[in-house]
């Protein structure tokens, strides 16, 4: 059988990677200057400018609660951002280590049915994909195109600058930098999560071909125990495979959750403020609901992982184990004891990937929203 291409899905999400400056491709390494000097350049000029003229512009607008907030929200997303670049970055290595695994035999796909069970959680992903960037772009398009239609020198971002921006071509100028930058820190992040969130889905994907694996299990006593045991082994892959990813989403993971609960508390808090429905109403939901659908995307291919692992102790008893001899049902038992408890994707151990985080961060956020607007009061 020809071998299962695994990352096919992903060339639209690598290609952006590779346009900002963050994938110099598979097995490879920052080994070319240019391509070096070309994310060096990015992460300067259009991260760390931005970023830098926001906290001054902090130093102006820091008695002002309103003026803050809509400052700090944008200003946590960008850290983020870096952050999650500098983390990419620093375990490329690691990661192409990681996606190696995905091409060894024991990681392939057997059949025509397990393709069939790959496919769907491919498919998955690439729906949620394709529904996040959609979402993403209009909310881009509404946070600089609105901007134009206002009245006055308006921003799509609260900045300082050392000149006046209410005159040509200042204006101009930093509008057209402004719009660069936003575009790219939006496409690196958004990028950076999908290719989190595919490492999530190539676990729960492997869990079914595991449990495809094991619930065929036949022959006599020596061929169905030599099965086995590979199926023994192909879990320590997974785990090794879900743990090695773990490893390096697990910060990420953390810095995103606290971030977007605290962007989604200012967020609320600047809506809140709006007397009526207007263009930053729109801009303001777009928002919440992008990072709502960041979080919950995480949490989903968290939630996936954990449900399709606790199948497996019962996937093999779907084999035709009570035919075997006592040495087989004691490997049989130990697999069972090793799978006893579900994979999980945690944030350093704090808490794990679940649908039930999720919920509790919403929560969470609305709470300080409400202390938020409680002192604006």
């Amino acid at each position: 059988m020809e071998k299962f291409d695994w990352m096919s899905p992903l060339t639209a999400n690598l290609w952006v990677l590779r346009i900002v400056g963050i994938w110099p491709g598979k097995n490879k390494s920052y080994e070319s200057k240019w391509y070096t000097l070309y994310f060096v350049i990015n992460a300067i000029l259009l991260i760390g400018v931005q970023n830098f003229v926001q906290i001054i512009n902090i130093l102006f607008v820091y008695t002002d609660l309103e003026a803050l907030a809509a400052t700090c929200f944008i200003l946590a997303t960008n850290f983020l951002c870096l952050a999650k670049i500098l983390v990419f970055v620093r375990n490329l290595k690691s990661i192409n280590k990681i996606l190696a695994i995905l091409d060894s035999d024991e990681a392939q796909p057997k059949s025509a049915e397990q393709i069939k069970l790959v496919q769907s959680s491919l498919t998955r992903w690439k729906v949620s994909y394709s529904v996040f960037m959609t979402h993403v772009t209009l909310n881009v398009l509404a946070w600089v195109l609105f901007p134009l239609i206002s009245e006055g020198y308006q921003l799509p971002l609260a900045s300082w600058y050392p000149f006046s921006v209410e005159k040509s071509p200042n204006y101009e100028i930093v509008f057209v930098y402004q719009v660069f930058s936003f575009v790219y820190i939006t496409a690196a992040n958004i990028n950076l999560d999908a290719f989190f969130y595919a490492l999530l889905m190539f676990i729960s994907a492997q869990c079914d071909i595991l449990c495809d694996d094991l619930s065929h299990l036949d022959g006599d006593a020596e061929q169905f125990n030599q099965r086995l045991i590979k199926c023994i082994r192909y879990h320590a892959t997974i785990m090794r495979f879900a743990k090695k990813s773990n490893s390096i989403i697990e910060m990420v993971i953390l810095g995103q959750f606290g971030t977007s609960t605290m962007v989604l508390a200012l967020t609320m808090f600047q809506l809140s403020l709006i007397q009526a429905v207007n263009k930053e109403a729109l801009v303001g939901l777009l928002y919440i609901v992008g990072i709502m659908m960041q979080l919950f995307l995480y949490c989903w291919f968290g939630t996936e992982i954990e449900f399709k692992s606790s199948k497996i102790p019962s996937a093999t008893y779907m084999s035709r184990w009570y035919d075997q001899p006592l040495y087989v049902k004691k490997n049989i038992l130990i697999l069972s004891k090793r799978c006893q408890r579900p994979m999980e994707i945690t944030a350093i151990n704090l808490f794990a990937l679940s649908l039930r985080t999720f919920v509790n961060i919403i929560r969470t956020a609305w709470s300080y929203f409400a202390v938020l607007y409680k002192v604006h009061q």
